[in-house]
C-alpha cells in the first residue's frame, strides 16, 4: 500500500462529513453499527437502489439550504420605451357572396290612356298629318304601303306572322328613314281592318315619340331586358285610329345581343302573333352605322330600305343590302327627290281633293 491506494471507508456520507469538519459532537461516543458490505449482483441484473440509511435515536440538524442570490430588480420601463409587438390582424372572415335573386319582371299599367299625336309638329315637319288633306306625299306614300301590302300578300302562305312584319332602315344617318317610318304608319293605319304598330328601334337614337309629341316610357328593350313581363304592357294608344307605338325603351350597350337571343325571337314573333289584323313595322338605325338592323332583318318578311337620291352612293347601297341578307325581300325607297318642271308629280291635280290647284 501507499499514498495512493484507495482506502475503504467506513459509515455513511453524512458520517463521514461529520467526522471530518466536526459538525455532530453528540455523534462522537455513539457506536455505529456496522456498514453492511453491498452484495454482489450478477452482471445481467441491473443494480437497485439502495435504501436509506437510517439512525436509531440520532437527532440529526438539517442541512443547511444554499443562498440564492435575488435576481436582479427588473425595473419597469415607460410606456413610451416599450416596443409592443404588433398584432397580428384578426383572420379575415370569409363571409359568401349574396345570392342575388333576378328581379322579378314587372307589368306595367297604363294608366295615361290615350296619347294624343301631335298635328301641328307634324305639319311642321311636313309628315302627314291624319284627318288633314291628302297631299302629295299621302299619295306618294300610298303607292309604297300598295307595293308592301301586296309583297305582304305574296309571303302569307310561308309564314303568316312575319309576313306582317316590316323593317325600315337606310344605309347611313340623315337619310330619311324616321321620316319615312312615321309616314308609312300613318298611311298604313287609313286602311280597313288593319292595326298599324310602330316599334321604335333605333336604339342608340330614338326619335318616333319626339317625332309625335308623344311622352317617353318604358319599350322594347325594357322586355327584351326581362324588366318588363309582355311587350303589349309596353304599346302606347294614339288618337289617330288604328295606330299604336311602342317605345325603344331603357338604354343598354347589349342592344345587338338582346335581339339576337332566344327571348327576342320569341317577343319579336309575339308582336304579329297577338293580333291577326296587325301590320308591325319597325325603325331601325342606319345599316352601316350600327348592327340592329342586320339582326332585326332576319325576323321580318320584307325591308324598306329609303335611299337618299342626293347623297347614297351605290357602293353604300351594296353594302347594306349584303347586311340585310337575313330578309328576302328588300325594297327600295328614293328620298330627297328634285322634281323637273314637266316631269311626273303627284299633287297638281289636289284640287280634286279640296286643296288649292298647284
Amino acid at each position: 500500500m501507499n499514498d495512493e491506494t484507495p482506502r475503504r471507508l467506513r459509515g455513511s456520507l453524512l458520517e463521514r462529513a461529520a467526522e471530518r469538519y466536526d459538525l455532530m459532537p453528540q455523534l462522537r461516543n455513539v457506536p455505529l453499527p456496522p456498514y453492511p458490505e453491498p452484495e454482489a449482483h450478477p452482471a445481467s441484473m441491473p443494480s437497485s437502489t439502495p435504501e436509506p440509511l437510517m439512525l436509531d435515536e440520532v437527532a440529526i440538524e438539517p442541512a443547511p439550504e444554499p443562498q440564492v442570490e435575488p435576481a436582479p430588480e427588473r425595473h419597469a420601463e415607460p410606456a413610451h420605451e416599450r416596443h409592443a409587438e404588433p398584432a397580428s390582424p384578426p383572420a379575415a372572415e370569409l363571409v359568401p357572396d349574396p345570392v342575388v335573386a333576378p328581379a322579378p319582371a314587372v307589368r306595367v299599367t297604363r294608366t295615361s290612356g290615350v296619347v294624343t299625336i301631335d298635328r301641328e309638329k307634324l305639319a311642321e315637319a311636313g309628315m302627314i298629318v291624319p284627318g288633314g288633306h291628302v297631299t302629295a306625299l299621302a299619295e306618294e306614300f300610298r303607292l309604297v304601303k300598295r307595293q308592301l301590302l301586296n309583297t305582304s300578300r305574296a309571303i302569307a302562305p310561308r309564314d303568316a306572322d312575319k309576313a306582317r312584319m316590316v323593317l325600315v332602315c337606310s344605309a347611313k344617318p340623315n337619310d330619311g328613314k324616321t321620316f319615312c317610318a312615321i309616314n308609312l304608319a300613318l298611311s298604313l293605319a287609313a286602311e280597313k281592318d288593319v292595326e298599324i304598330l310602330l316599334v321604335d328601334a333605333d336604339f342608340a337614337k330614338p326619335d318616333i315619340l319626339n317625332q309625335l309629341g308623344a311622352p317617353e316610357g318604358p319599350g322594347l328593350l325594357d322586355v327584351l331586358n326581362g324588366n318588363i313581363a309582355s311587350a303589349e304592357d309596353c304599346i302606347l294608344d294614339t288618337d289617330v285610329p288604328q295606330l299604336r307605338v311602342l317605345p325603344a325603351g331603357t338604354r343598354t350597350v347589349a342592344d345587338t345581343e338582346l335581339l339576337a337571343s332566344e327571348r327576342a325571337h320569341a317577343i319579336l314573333d309575339g308582336l304579329a302573333a297577338a293580333n291577326p289584323r296587325r301590320i308591325v313595322i319597325f325603325d331601325s338605325p342606319p345599316v352601316l352605322a350600327a348592327s340592329p338592323a342586320s339582326v332585326l332583318a332576319s325576323h321580318v318578311g320584307q325591308v324598306m330600305l329609303v335611299v337618299r337620291a342626293d347623297k347614297s352612293s351605290e357602293s353604300d347601297l351594296r353594302e347594306a343590302v349584303a347586311l340585310l341578307d337575313g330578309c328576302d325581300e328588300i325594297q327600295l325607297v328614293l328620298n330627297r327627290v328634285s322634281f323637273q318642271p314637266g316631269g311626273r308629280r303627284y299633287g297638281g291635280y289636289g284640287a280634286y281633293y279640296g286643296e288649292p290647284a298647284q
